[in-house]
């Protein structure tokens, strides 16, 4: 029998790239520093060759199958029993599947796992939790706090050899597997340390082979940098079906899930938790959790909304300006991109009259809420503009609509929907473009103010204010 070579090569921590040498600085993802040397083991040319050949005889077994015959694993998805969860699923775990959940230390991603792990083994069976981090008398205690009921079907495994995790797979035959965490995992079969680019590779490959081919979901705990970003190789992601992240401050309940990558559903829904004693519990009225502190007397802050997935989401934007202190004026936002701020404001002193030549702008999304799409460029707007010219908005008042370059407002999607959201929270006037009043059919109640161009949304915001102070 032909003996295996070792060979050493330089592995990018980051992206996976490979080098026959140590360089200071990936040539292709640009990280400095970030080259570690690991061993590989490659087969001889004869044990090559006849792996090639046994892999053609294998592939010749393969045929193919017409799309009509396949079975839509669509119905196959398992309930976790937690409805924000299954949400952002894209309605529950697809068997099969893998699904990795990244997060700051301490934001819930151990709470969420055991909870949906006790749901599962409640409803469908045996469930394998495996922890290279804690031990069993730790998640036993995280249990006894978040789970009810009878837990005889939640098996937990304190262990970081794969080998192991895969005998242990095989014994119980769970219908669903976790990994806490991928960083803590290797296999014998390579030397490197736990959480190298190969250790990550190889364990996240056996794990794909234990979901595909015992067709169960796998829940994958990956950790995050400081930035957070997921730590380590990226390849990670590109292996797993579905990518999760959660957000929120640690000083605060609220906790926001939200899809990175979802091959089973979109990534536009939002998952909503608030953090108790008792776990994570689902947040149904979101929109009130992030109204809640809009007040009648402030200015600079504005009520939005956008459409997140499934449903509408309201929310506060807050802005603040200031003279500015040094040689050029700060532009910061939180929660809005940066270059879009810069081109608000652009338009604002160019569309609309307001000088903010010498003037510092903070903008911020009230609830560490991060929204996509367009539909906030208007509030941003006129919370900047109140708060210059000391013009308070009302609180009952929405402002929605996407500004354009020459000052005018266009149409958002889903209007009619956030006008109706908006009715439902109490709201009185709804300020939006022209066009989207015109698709409204109803409207709650509520009065719709139509606007062709920024400076009509301003003259309408100070009309309002007016009548109010009256």
């Amino acid at each position: 029998m032909a003996n295996k070579k070792n060979k050493t090569v330089f592995v990018c921590q980051t992206c996976g790239f490979e080098s026959p040498k140590w360089l200071g600085q990936c040539s292709v993802c640009g990280s400095w520093n970030s080259f570690v040397e690991e061993k590989v083991t490659e087969p001889a040319e004869g044990d090559s060759r006849r792996r090639t050949g046994a892999s053609q005889a294998g592939a010749r077994k393969s045929r193919p199958v017409a799309i009509g015959d396949v079975v839509s694993g669509q119905t196959s998805r398992l309930d976790t029993g937690i409805p924000e969860l299954n949400r952002v699923l894209g309605g529950g775990l697809v068997k099969g599947s893998l699904c990795l959940i990244s997060g700051e230390p301490g934001i819930g991603k151990s709470t969420i796992i055991i909870q949906a792990a006790s749901e599962i083994a409640k409803r469908y069976g045996k469930v394998l939790y495996v922890s290279g981090e804690e031990s069993e008398e730790q998640i036993k205690m995280r249990s006894d706090r978040v789970c009810r009921g009878d837990l005889k079907d939640l098996f937990l495994l304190s262990q970081t050899n794969m080998d192991e995790i895969m005998a242990a797979v095989q014994d119980v035959q769970p219908v669903f597997l976790i990994i806490d965490s991928i960083q803590t995992m290797y296999t014998d079969e390579l030397d490197s340390a736990p959480g190298s680019v190969s250790q990550v590779r190889q364990c996240g490959n056996l794990l794909m082979n234990i979901g595909k081919g015992m067709n169960i979901p796998v829940f994958i705990v990956a950790h995050v940098t400081k930035s957070g970003e997921l730590a380590g190789p990226r390849i990670v992601e590109h292996m797993v079906d579905t990518v999760l992240q959660f957000s929120g401050e640690r000083s605060q309940d609220l906790r926001l899930l939200r899809a990175v990558k979802n091959r089973f559903g979109t990534t536009s829904e939002l998952g909503a938790f608030e953090m108790r004693e008792e776990g994570l519990i689902g947040v149904e009225n979101l929109s009130q959790s992030f109204l809640e502190g809009l007040s009648e007397s402030a200015e600079g802050a504005v009520a939005t909304a956008v459409y997140e997935g499934t449903r509408p989401l309201l929310l506060e934007i807050q802005a603040l300006t200031a003279p500015t202190s040094v040689g050029f004026a700060r532009r910061t936002a939180i929660g809005i991109d940066s270059q879009r701020l810069g081109m608000i404001i652009a338009v604002l002193e160019r569309k609309a009259g307001v000088t903010l030549l010498n003037r510092d702008v903070y903008v911020n999304v009230v609830g560490g809420l991060r929204p996509e799409g367009t539909s906030c460029d208007l509030a941003a707007a006129l919370a900047i503009w109140s708060d210059e010219k000391n013009v308070k908005i009302p609180a009952d008042v929405l402002c929605i609509g996407e500004i354009g370059l020459t000052g005018d407002l266009r149409p958002v999607q889903a209007a009619e929907k956030l006008v109706k959201e908006a009715a439902r929270l109490g709201f009185k006037a709804v300020i939006l473009p022209q066009r989207n009043v015109a698709g409204i059919k109803g409207a709650g109640g509520i009065r719709l103010i139509g606007v062709k161009t920024l400076a009509e949304a301003i003259t309408a915001s100070s009309q309002i204010s007016q009548k109010k102070s009256v």
